[in-house]
């Protein structure tokens, strides 16, 4: 399968057999990144009222739209075009600075033997039950940037206790990103040996089951929009 960060929380992943699916798609007004152009199969959002993460609108096409908290309360998984999505609930910031926190929520899927975790929107140390969601999951999708999503040091233990074979950081600050409040991506690598780190040095790469490393491994995408 080949995974492509467009910025934020948003990934393109397709399937070897075309099958394309869109995480979290943001405001291109409000954060700055430029408009999705891929006409996915499936949207996944992990809310439907954050506009850096629930713009199923305005992705082109007529996908099929899944809200992410919704199949967490709503018996935790749904299948479409034979993938299987399971989700389970989180919150933004308990002490979040700019507004009341949200529900949101995470999800996990698996495409061509390769499981991929996103974190969603949360903004808290993972409970037990939502680390174990994640356990076994092959490539985590990370918020990198710090407060208003999980702080740093909570999603070290995140990493370190679920042990996914790649990270791909997201919702770090770049040049294109309109908010100042959150880290550039150097704050999230301050917490690995500079070995244990891989810049893609391109915006999408093909990830397949025997090419996941054996351990725990960064990977940084650049933003495609």
């Amino acid at each position: 399968m080949k995974i492509k960060w467009y910025g934020h929380a948003s990934f393109l992943i397709t399937a070897q057999n075309d099958t394309t699916i869109v995480t979290d798609p943001y405001t291109p007004e409000t954060s700055g990144y430029l408009p999705i152009p891929d006409s996915p199969d499936i949207v996944i959002i992990s809310s439907d009222n954050d506009t850096f993460h629930c713009r199923a609108d305005l992705v082109p096409g007529s996908p099929i739209i899944m809200n992410a908290l919704h199949v967490a309360q709503n018996g935790g998984q749904r299948i479409e075009k034979d993938i299987t999505f399971q989700a389970i609930e989180a919150m933004e910031a308990l002490d979040h600075q700019f507004h009341d926190p949200d529900q949101n929520g995470m999800y996990r899927f698996t495409v061509d033997g390769v499981s991929i975790g996103h974190l969603g929107d949360i903004g808290n140390a993972l409970t037990e039950d939502q680390l174990r969601f994640f356990s076994g999951v092959d490539v985590l999708l990370a918020l990198a940037g710090g407060h208003p999503t999980i702080r740093l040091d909570d999603l070290k233990v995140v990493i370190d206790r679920t042990q996914p074979k790649l990270v791909i950081p997201m919702h770090f600050r770049t040049l294109r990103y309109k908010p100042r409040n959150t880290f550039w991506i150097q704050s999230f690598l301050n917490y690995f040996d500079p070995q244990e780190v891989d810049f893609a040095c391109d915006t999408e790469v093909t990830i397949t089951p025997d090419t996941l490393p054996s351990s725990t491994r960064v990977l940084i995408l650049a933003h495609a929009c």
